[in-house]
């Protein structure tokens, strides 16, 4: 049964309609650019350049709609969020109409007076990500020289600033040695929230899984360490915890499920269920600058096409878990087999789970290839930028 009843118009006079079936967060990629080149990102193979972005006042009024909508908070990502120098602009609207605001960034092109700016304006909350503590291996994974040193300096603005702090870690096999260094770093910045996110195989990625996928040996022992942390820093940390699909029992639901809590802007205004939907083929997706927020949300085709369970296949149909995980990702089932309606492979009921699962084992023992950088055409680089 589906969640979100469809073919319901939304005109401006019906916001109460709207607001009970509102997602409750906004994914704004403000732009695709990007000083950073990491091997795992998870925009798009194709990135849109800075000529196809929507303008300021396009993002101000996007962002009014979906404070009438009911949305109450909004990541302002990329890509770099702030490479966009009317960033100032579209922070300051979100705080007049009352989301909050959540800045995640590299931080490698900030400044303290534009961060203090951004306080200023109502900006609510920095995450801020790193590649790894040890700075030489942190730089060579960005492609990137410096950042890890600003990356600190940064998050030492941020507290000056009284801004609460989530460090984001992406997790792989070149960085997962650092996993209690990272921890007891998130604990020195004086973050309040750590993301310990085994990296998730969509775009570039998985472009790179065999450079980036760790042994099944490697990510267990870090299943204890961050049991472990959880634990002795309760009330001092919180740490969230992202498996690798190749190494679970079950899939995550992704994004909440397909259009149940969370829609994702595109730089150029496109409105995608999930950030990686655009992988999908004969979809299409509505732009906001064609149609309102709140109609793409409740009418969009691309929104209703795996919404709730009714357009699931067997095994997940009769599954007992069908409306935990809503049979895990649906770019990762196309990816991988074919079709976006199959059971995501990284669930065990799956009848390719198996044989999917056997990449893991392989590529993570192999010695790794090198990266395959994240940068318009996807150019293969062996040293940083800078080097």
């Amino acid at each position: 049964m589906n969640e979100i009843t469809t073919g319901t118009h939304v005109t401006d006079a019906e916001p109460a309609l709207a607001c009970a079936r509102a997602p409750v967060g906004l994914l704004a990629e403000l732009t695709h650019r990007c000083p950073l080149q990491c091997p795992y990102c998870s925009n798009p193979l194709e990135l849109e350049r800075s000529n196809v972005e929507l303008t300021t006042a396009e993002w101000q009024d996007v962002i009014r709609q979906a404070a009438a909508l009911g949305i109450l908070q909004i990541h302002l990502s990329g890509g770099e969020p702030t490479a966009r120098k009317d960033l100032e602009d579209i922070v300051k609207v979100a705080a007049e109409v009352g989301l909050y605001t959540n800045l995640i960034t590299a931080g490698v092109l900030l400044t303290k007076e534009r961060l203090k700016g951004l306080a200023d304006l109502g900006l609510d909350h920095v995450q801020l990500s790193i590649q790894d503590v040890d700075a030489a291996n942190a730089d060579r994974i960005a492609a990137y020289k410096g950042g890890a040193a600003k990356k600190h300096e940064v998050a030492g603005w941020v507290k000056e600033l009284g801004l609460p702090l989530t460090l984001n870690a992406p997790l792989h096999r070149q960085n997962i040695d650092s996993l209690e260094r990272i921890i007891e770093y998130a604990v020195e910045i004086g973050a309040g929230r750590l993301e310990v996110a085994h990296i998730q195989y969509y775009a570039w990625a998985l472009k790179n899984r065999a450079a980036l996928m760790p042994t099944r040996e490697a990510f267990m022992k870090t299943v204890d360490i961050v049991n472990r942390a959880k634990e002795r820093l309760k009330g001092i940390l919180v740490i969230d915890f992202v498996v690798p699909d190749y190494y679970a029992k079950f899939p995550k639901p992704c994004m909440g499920g397909w259009g149940r809590g969370v829609m994702n802007i595109t730089p150029s205004g496109r409105v995608l269920p999930c950030h990686a939907a655009e992988s999908l083929p004969g979809m299409s997706f509505d732009n906001v600058r064609d149609r309102k927020l709140a109609e793409i949300w409740l009418d969009g085709d691309a929104f209703n096409k795996f919404r709730g369970t009714d357009w699931m296949k067997e095994p997940c149909k009769s599954c007992s878990r069908r409306e935990i995980d809503f049979g895990g990702c649906r770019c990762q089932a196309f990816a991988l087999t074919g079709d976006a309606a199959n059971t995501d492979p990284a669930c065990s009921l799956s009848p390719l789970h198996d044989e999917w699962a056997k990449v893991a084992g392989l590529e993570s023992h192999e010695t790794p290839p090198d990266f395959i950088y994240r940068r318009v055409g996807g150019a293969k680089v062996v040293e940083p930028a800078g080097e």
